[in-house]
This record gives structure tokens, sequence and C-alpha cells, in this order.
């Protein structure tokens, strides 16, 4: 087999470690983490989170989605209910995957060739790997419930972007392998969570939009 003969500063051992990278999130995915973090589903709900739901309800009853009685006994579950699991199994049969109030999806988001995005009330793992190739995945943080206060996006990106939107007080840095830079601009809040993302990329980008900050009055 005839090997490839390649330049100095060639663009190909990097090309090489994204493959690798892919490679590795593809198995990682199949096979189950095991960390003390508890599972999105076992996470603890807000009384916000129980409003949510009930809207939904509410709403489903009101165009004749269900009847009295189903919104009498969905309710009395969602008040009664203690977890994020408990909270959406009541609307899984009512809207679209992308349109449900609480998304307790945790998999690896990955963007081949499209956009590909994860935000509303989402739960963030501790860890989360991303992908875009030729493609762009956006991780928006406005809404979303982090399962620790530093949370680690490894991103793969080959000739494609990730796009962070975050609130107020959320950092975001970029980490490779000869440096660290902060992505988010503003005075540093001590003590505020961080966004860690891991670039392993060719021909890639990271970007993060934040809300505009106010501007104080003299």
């Amino acid at each position: 087999m005839e090997t490839v003969k390649e330049r100095p500063g060639s663009w190909l051992p990097r090309l090489q470690e994204a493959g690798e990278r892919l490679a590795e999130e593809w198995a990682s995915a199949r096979r189950p983490r095991k960390d003390d973090q508890p599972q999105p589903s076992e996470l603890r709900a807000s009384d916000a989170d129980r409003e949510r739901i009930a809207q939904v309800l509410q709403d489903a009853h009101a165009d004749g989605r269900l009847t009295l009685d189903e919104l009498e006994e969905r309710l009395a579950a969602l008040y009664s209910a203690r977890t994020l699991g408990e909270l959406a199994g009541l609307t899984t049969d009512l809207l679209p995957a992308d349109q449900q109030p609480l998304n307790l999806d945790g998999t690896p988001v990955s963007a081949f060739l499209r956009q590909q995005q994860r935000g509303g009330r989402w739960v963030v793992p501790a860890e989360l790997d991303v992908t875009a190739m030729f493609g762009t995945t956006k991780l928006d943080f406005r809404d979303a419930i982090l399962q620790n206060s530093r949370v680690v996006i490894n991103a793969t990106l080959v000739f494609g972007g990730l796009e962070i939107h975050v609130p107020e007080g959320l950092e975001v840095v970029r980490v490779t392998k000869d440096k660290t830079v902060r992505l988010t601009k503003g005075p540093e809040e001590p003590g505020a969570p961080v966004v860690e993302v891991r670039t392993t990329n060719f021909i890639g980008d990271v970007s993060v939009k934040q809300p505009r900050r106010r501007k104080r009055r003299r």
C-alpha cells in the first residue's frame, strides 16, 4: 500500500487527528459513562419547571387534546412529581421532541453538513461532546440547567463552527494544546460558573453570543 507523502506543515496530520477524535467520540457515545453525577431525569424539579409543564397541559386541554379528567389526572401527577424525569413524561405525547418544555437529552451533539442546536430548558451534563464537520453546532445556555459549576465541552471542529449563547454571569474559556483564552467579554466575576471548551479543530471557529450589557446611569 502506498503511503501519502506530506510536506512539512501539511494539513494531513491535523485532519488525521480530527478523524481519530471523531472515531473516539463515536465509540464513547455508545458506552455508558460511569460517574457520580445523577442522570438528568433524576434531578429535582423546581416550581418554575412545574409551571412550564402546567402551561402545556392547560393548552392541550384548551384545544381538545386532553379531556378534563385527563387534565386533572396529569395536574395531580405534576404537583406530586419530585424529579425532572417525572415532569417530562407528562408531555411526551403532546408536543414534538424539539418543542418539549424540558429536554433531558445528554447525548453528544453532532452537525455534519448542516446546523444542529440544543437549547431551551435543557440539562447540561458535566461533560459534553460536540462535533461540527462542514456545519455549525449551536448551544444555548440561557435557560439551561448546569449539572456542574464547571462544564467541559469537547469540541471537534472540521471546517465547522461552534456557537455558544450565554446568560449574564456565565464565563466561557477556550482551551487548546498551548493556551487558554477567555471568550466572554466584560469584567470577570469570582465564583461564576464556567464553560470550558476544549477544541480539536481543522479550520474551525468558536464564537460566544452574550446579552447586551446595560449602561449604567450617571
